[in-house]
């Protein structure tokens, strides 16, 4: 039986699942998730052993605005652009959301990472930019094709270098017609890379499967890479 222990809270219009660990100073991982509480995350987190962390875990956030970071047309003609609202989200989760979680946790986290799927996978490499406060890092299946974002990773200094960075990829995610969704095993292999060569640890994986494969399995193995 695993013991979920979560506690939930809102945050303007963001609704908020932590679930915490019964040690005390575990690290303390953020979550933004596309649907759902994360429960199944935690679950398969908990499958594997990973029990000493808290994790925090953001949900009904405005997909397409809160996580890419500047305005792009969409990639299919049926959806909204991006519309470029990360710095205002990062602002929030930064100075509302992480002090709230840290009231209700034991003691001081170890260290503090982020982790995300797709567009909340780019989120988390360009939260690195914005803020010094996460020392690990978890991109997985992220929207790295998204427009001129390896240029800016490569061009602006990080707020901090993550002790550990993990990146990983679906092996048939770029195995389609479309030509922006094409170059994402490319740009991730590139960014993964140059971190590298900046000289913290990287850690890169390709799962089998498309994008939408065993999400939240991938999630899990994400965030227990840099735990």
């Amino acid at each position: 039986m695993i013991d979920l222990n979560k506690e939930k809270f809102n945050i303007k219009d963001k609704v908020i699942t932590l679930y915490k660990s019964s040690d005390k100073n575990a690290p303390l991982i953020v979550f933004n998730t596309f649907e759902g509480d994360g429960e199944d995350v935690y679950k398969e987190l908990q499958n594997m052993g990973c029990t000493f962390l808290n994790l925090l875990v953001i949900g009904n956030i405005d997909w397409n605005h809160d996580m890419p970071p500047w305005h792009m047309p969409s990639i299919y003609s049926k959806e909204k652009s991006f519309s470029g609202g990360a710095d205002e989200y990062l602002k929030l989760l930064i100075d509302e959301i992480l002090p709230k979680a840290n009231e209700l946790i034991e003691g001081e986290p170890k260290f503090k990472g982020i982790a995300g799927y797709s567009l909340a996978g780019l989120f988390v490499v360009y939260a690195i930019y914005k803020t010094d406060v996460f020392d690990r890092v978890a991109c997985i299946s992220g929207s790295l094709w998204f427009s001129d974002f390896i240029e800016y990773c490569k061009r602006n200094e990080y707020k901090r270098l993550p002790d550990k960075i993990y990146f990983s990829l679906g092996d048939k995610e770029a195995n389609t017609r479309n030509p922006v969704l094409k170059t994402v095993q490319d740009k991730t292999i590139e960014l993964s890379e140059y971190f590298k060569s900046l000289g913290t640890k990287v850690i890169f994986e390709l799962n089998p499967g498309n994008h939408f494969t065993d999400v939240n399995f991938r999630s899990a193995k994400g965030i227990k890479a840099i735990l």
